[in-house]
């Protein structure tokens, strides 16, 4: 075989081992990614606030990347589910989750799947919810201060749902009824819609979450006692704080994208990008208004020493409650 011969046999062989790279891992290869759909994990019901705002944001992020977003709903755990699916999936891209604080909390609390610090990739935070405590319009229970008497008066029978077991409107509760020297009865669900057919059914006196609340209250059909932020909400400026009732009770709870561990940089930075990105779309910040969320953005590097630096302080609310996983 002549010199001209090799050389071109050796280009040949080159050649094809770099498309074989190529093939063997698409969505590493240079400006490949993403080249098939996303698939965004929302760990919560269909129907509910979260399942809407999340199909927003995929909606733009999938438009921004070139690349259709699917939503997949996985219900239950408390939210944990969608990190759950994390642990098992490919570090390449297409398998991402919204990330609620129950990440860093729920640790302390049950033994879990997954390490907080180790397993995930935090990509960026992007919103935080509206929580809020109501009972039914037509409850005896017409503010916080009878919430407290009736609950004196009955410790143990005043039942309240949430969205789930160490979620943050359970805790936010929790929180209250310890600072407010009352004892209450907790009910988990699945999610809100779960937890107002229930209030609505009477099975419940009383329910704690976001605003998916939101329309009954508007309605008439349920009473709104009192928000957890550190100011009223734009939305029902009448309706007081737990913080300026004198339970310094304050749950702002951010929430993120986040995808397994040891995904490629390049990657991460172009899914960072993208859902950055939808942060500037109308239809996403109209999304955040009807459901009273407002934009918390921090990028992949804040995103992940706040969630370092959560996991240390839950750990401190979690036992000061009682709360905490036995060993």
């Amino acid at each position: 075989m002549n010199q001209s011969s090799q050389f071109s046999r050796r280009r040949f062989v080159q050649a094809a081992a770099a498309s074989s790279a190529a093939i063997a891992l698409p969505g590493f290869a240079q400006g490949a990614y993403p080249a098939k759909p996303v698939k965004l994990i929302c760990p919560w019901p269909a129907g509910g606030s979260t399942d809407a705002v999340m199909r927003s944001i995929a909606e733009s992020a999938g438009k921004v990347l070139g690349q259709q977003m699917i939503v997949e709903n996985k219900a239950g755990a408390s939210g944990m589910l969608g990190p759950n699916e994390l642990v098992k999936a490919q570090p390449d891209g297409y398998t991402l989750s919204q990330l609620t604080i129950g990440v860093a909390r729920l640790p302390h609390m049950q033994k879990m799947q997954f390490d907080p610090l180790k397993d995930f990739t935090y990509i960026l935070c992007m919103t935080g919810y509206t929580f809020g405590l109501v009972v039914r319009a037509d409850s005896p229970i017409k503010t916080v201060k009878d919430y407290v008497d009736y609950a004196k008066a009955n410790p143990g029978k005043l039942t309240f749902g949430s969205p789930g077991q160490g979620t943050t409107p359970h805790l936010a509760v929790e929180e209250f009824a310890f600072k407010a020297g009352i004892k209450l009865q907790h009910v988990p669900f699945k999610g809100v819609a779960e937890g107002m057919q229930s209030l609505l059914g009477g099975h419940v006196m009383s329910h704690s979450d976001s605003t998916g609340w939101a329309s009954h209250v508007d309605a008439g059909t349920m009473r709104l006692l009192a928000t957890y932020g550190a100011k009223r909400t734009k939305r029902w400026p009448n309706v007081p704080t737990l913080h300026e009732l004198g339970y310094q009770t304050l749950a702002d709870s951010p929430f993120g994208i986040g995808g397994p561990k040891g995904m490629d940089p390049a990657v991460v930075r172009k899914l960072h990008d993208a859902f950055k990105k939808t942060l500037e779309d109308p239809a996403v910040l109209a999304t955040f208004e009807k459901y009273d969320q407002n934009v918390i953005y921090m990028n992949t590097e804040d995103y992940t020493k706040y969630i370092r630096e959560q996991y240390a302080k839950e750990k401190d609310i979690i036992e000061k409650l009682g709360l905490a996983l036995k060993t």
